[in-house]
């Protein structure tokens, strides 16, 4: 048995299933069995997944929340957070019209599947690692 964590992209929810091994959720998948425990839509994905490991060392932990101030740190200080015009932001970059620069911010779930549909890359940024930052976002050139 494998427990995948799956988000709806029409509902922009995000919830738990069991599936017999990965190929029965790729089967399930495709034949459209695989659908949101929200609202019912099959436009329901796998979200990235680390396995869960039970370790014996517990000074695993502090050093997994010194990871995750690190990184806070590194996004705050060089990703510009472009709020909710990272779908425009991340798209006119990916055209040509805007210097590449990393970025982060927010985004619809109609957003996400344009984005994904057109092939701009782009992709979740778990909670642990959002900075602390002010409300405002940058501004946007």
């Amino acid at each position: 048995m494998i427990k995948y964590a799956l988000t709806c992209s029409d509902c922009d929810r995000d919830f738990d299933a069991w599936f017999k091994s990965s190929s029965a959720y790729d089967e399930q998948k495709e034949a459209g069995d695989v659908t949101c425990a929200f609202c019912g839509s099959t436009a329901v994905g796998k979200q990235i997944m680390a396995p869960s490991v039970k370790r014996t060392d517990t000074s695993a932990a502090p050093d997994l929340a010194a990871l995750a101030r690190k990184a806070k740190a590194h996004i705050a200080e060089t990703y510009d957070n472009v709020g909710d015009g990272f779908a425009d932001e991340a798209r006119a970059m990916y055209y040509g019209d805007k210097e590449e620069r990393p970025i982060w911010g927010q985004t619809t779930a109609e957003e996400r599947v344009a984005l994904e549909e057109e092939g701009v890359p782009a992709a979740p940024l778990p909670d642990i690692f959002v900075p602390d930052t002010p409300a405002d976002p940058k501004k946007v050139n």
